[in-house]
């Protein structure tokens, strides 16, 4: 999407600078942990309603070229992710939620799916040594905090994207579009380059271009 551009352009050149042009393999990245902070009420009752909302629709396009990219970018998608989720019909499920989710809340898909590689390696039930849960390594004290209180939730597919992409956004806003600091404070290390350059690293496996 347009306005992530920018936010990409600063955050390469935010990782040439931090460390030296080198990208860390993923398996060497040891995933951290969001913080519980203080926020202003109108960011957590933003946040309350952006997880609540009704569970995924069916896409529907006005024009039939979109709909055409979307099918040709779920078709690519699945083949690349058929090594790490065997299963068919689990696969397309992710995949139509991790579209739907990550458009949802301004993301890239590819800069989802390159954290999720990070995080859990795609594995639903990933859970860290500090309790990061699911797909997107959500911390439990998000159910409390947003939620209805349920940590469980946080190991269904739906609701684990919608908390992780919904918190990532959160995080670009309060860091003003600096994609580097927010991917920082998502994984409880701000400010250090290992674990953005493992995400952006793991971004370009996931890009799609549409066949002109």
């Amino acid at each position: 999407m347009s306005r992530m551009s920018t936010s990409v352009a600063k955050l390469a050149a935010q990782l040439t600078l931090a460390a030296a042009g080198i990208f860390l393999l993923p398996g060497v990245v040891q995933a951290g942990n969001q913080k519980e902070e203080a926020m202003a009420d109108s960011v957590r009752l933003a946040l309350a309603r952006a997880i609540a909302d009704a569970a995924p629709p069916k896409p529907k396009f006005e024009r039939i070229d979109d709909r055409i990219q979307y099918l040709n970018w779920l078709g690519e998608m699945s083949s690349r992710l058929k090594r790490r989720i065997p299963d068919y019909q689990t696969r397309i499920e992710l995949l139509e939620t991790i579209w739907y989710e990550s458009r949802r809340a301004g993301l890239e898909p590819a800069l989802v799916m390159g954290l999720m590689q990070v995080e859990s390696g795609f594995r639903k039930y990933a859970t860290s040594i500090v309790g990061a849960r699911g797909y997107m390594q959500v911390m439990p004290f998000w159910s409390r905090v947003i939620g209805d209180g349920d940590p469980a939730k946080l190991f269904q597919m739906q609701a684990n994207l919608r908390y992780g992409c919904s918190i990532l956004r959160m995080y670009i806003d309060m860091e003003k579009g600096d994609l580097y600091l927010a991917l920082g404070r998502y994984n409880g290390s701000r400010g250090k380059p290992e674990y953005p350059n493992a995400v952006l690293s793991n971004w370009k496996n996931w890009e799609y271009k549409p066949q002109s």
